[in-house]
């Protein structure tokens, strides 16, 4: 019978956001979107999983689960609560928080941006204002300036292409905008700050002598386009253009492709990503409407196949196929920054992750270079529009009581941290 076998160089970690899971912020634009009725439950981030109080007791979990690496995200509102104010409250909570991830030999990869802004920031009109971007890259240098010597690895934006759809295309997300045009304007505003970001950060950690390879990048959300007919099939070519390869070129190689040419972005041709971060959930099945809402958010799915609780296809393929394509493409080591399931009952979640791991040991015999795994995530936590109906933790979390109990999930990943390998399903 065949092992998964992932060697000793690949880490294994889990990934967590700020907002979905501290608790306890009435600052950011997650908070006065909940406060305003847009989730499906009625449920707010303020709740969260209280992780802000907890940071020592959800460490030991990490611990635990023996992950070699976490990825979090630092609350903007938290660190910045005014323009130009900087909290040593906030400065001081996380860098605690890295000190003791790196105490238990925990490498943290840091996101800056992971869909919640500062109130002020919306309230000065947020991306649709070309000046606002300034305020971002401010916060910017001040985390890095502050973390940099802790933190070697960046994420500068997390889902850009999920944040900008949903937020200013189909206003789902806050600000709650809808317009082509405010899409395409926001998304070229978006990689021109990720690319003074990207340069930013390697300016200031070589000018500081920070310690460790300086590694920046961004966690793009992949989804598989697939069309079932002729038209099918040439609308998901091009949803995969505008979901995928806009944000792409531009993050990667400064490449403002038609229409962000149009809509403030001029090329800066160079290297603006050191690794591909790879977000992947599911695949959708398209067909050509003229509603772009179908294409992200009421998708068509395989009725054939088995499904989270959210009804996503599990599709374990998908994540091999987007690796591969990629790394053809732009040749950078990969990252699966997040990968998970809802799955209240847990009984699909370990297969998934030993699925997709397959698929990515695969990928790594074909001379693909994944290097890591983030599986997401480490407990339930607030999902979004799902609210506290998202169960994506290999702990379930009480929201009531804040009690984290390991799923059965949980000891399998583990002990897949501990010994770099499992039995493999045939492929």
């Amino acid at each position: 019978m065949a092992t998964l076998k992932l060697g000793e160089d690949f880490l294994l970690g889990t990934a967590t956001s700020s907002v979905q899971i501290e608790g306890g912020d009435t600052n950011n634009t997650w908070y006065k979107w909940c406060e305003e009725g847009h989730i499906k439950d009625f449920s707010s981030a303020y709740t969260a999983c209280d992780h802000w109080n907890r940071v020592e007791e959800d460490t030991e979990i990490l611990k635990s689960l023996g992950v070699q690496t976490h990825r979090l995200s630092l609350e903007w509102s938290r660190i910045q609560p005014a323009p130009g104010e900087f909290s040593t409250e906030a400065t001081k909570h996380y860098r605690e928080e890295l000190e003791l991830l790196l105490a238990n030999n925990i490498q943290p990869l840091v996101t800056l941006h992971h869909f919640s802004e500062p109130l002020w920031f919306q309230e000065l009109g947020g991306w649709l204002k070309p000046e606002n971007s300034e305020y971002y890259v401010e916060y910017a240098r001040y985390v890095v300036e502050n973390f940099g010597d802790l933190v070697a690895e960046w994420v500068t934006f997390n889902e850009p292409n999920v944040f900008v759809n949903f937020g200013y295309l189909i206003g789902i997300f806050p600000p709650g905008e809808k317009g082509l045009r405010k899409y395409f304007r926001v998304s070229a505003e978006i990689i021109k700050t990720h690319i003074r970001v990207y340069r930013l950060i390697h300016k200031i950690r070589s000018h500081r002598g920070f310690q460790g390879e300086t590694r920046v990048g961004t966690a793009m959300h992949h989804r598989v386009f697939d069309g079932l007919t002729f038209v099918g099939k040439r609308t998901a070519e091009l949803t995969d253009y505008f979901f995928h390869d806009l944000f792409l070129e531009g993050m990667i190689r400064g490449k403002f492709k038609f229409p962000l040419g149009l809509a403030g972005g001029k090329d800066e041709p160079g290297h603006y990503a050191d690794f591909l971060g790879i977000n992947y959930y599911t695949r959708n099945i398209v067909e050509f409407v003229l509603n772009p809402f179908c294409y992200f958010h009421r998708c068509r799915f395989d009725s054939n196949m088995d499904k989270s609780d959210l009804g996503w296809d599990i599709y374990p393929k998908g994540i091999y196929r987007v690796c591969k394509k990629y790394f053809l493409k732009y040749q950078l080591p990969i990252y699966i920054t997040e990968n998970g399931i809802s799955d209240q009952a847990d009984k699909k979640r370990a297969k998934f992750i030993v699925d997709h791991l397959a698929y990515l040991v695969k990928a790594i015999g074909e001379n693909i270079p994944v290097q890591r795994y983030y599986h997401w995530t480490v407990m339930d936590n607030f999902e979004w529009l799902e609210g506290e109906a998202g169960f994506f933790g290999l702990y379930h979390c009480d929201f009531r009581t804040q009690r984290r109990t390991p799923r059965e999930s949980a000891k399998i990943y583990a002990r897949i941290c501990k010994d770099k390998e499992h039995v493999l399903p045939t492929l």
